[in-house]
């Protein structure tokens, strides 16, 4: 899998995180991306989904997002490799 590290970091305490796969070939985080964190999570950029539209409950400090399956199914083949 070929991690890009994501530069840039408002406090000398951030997470070492890297872009995965996008769904466009700019690369400057104008498109639906996922992102690997250095703890095993993922991050996921996408166009915001209100949660009364999509009828589900959502928690305080949690957001939907929607990116497209054909990223999703990218990262997984790119973890795979």
């Amino acid at each position: 899998m070929k991690l890009i590290k994501v530069a840039g970091c408002a406090s000398g305490t951030c997470p070492t995180i890297y872009r995965v796969v996008a769904s466009c070939e700019s690369g400057g985080g104008n498109c639906p991306t996922v992102y690997e964190g250095d703890n095993g999570t993922l991050i996921v950029q996408g166009a915001t989904v209100d949660p009364a539209d999509a009828g589900i409950d959502v928690p305080a400090g949690e957001q939907l997002v929607k990116i497209p399956a054909s990223l999703l199914r990218d990262y997984l083949a790119a973890a795979e490799a």
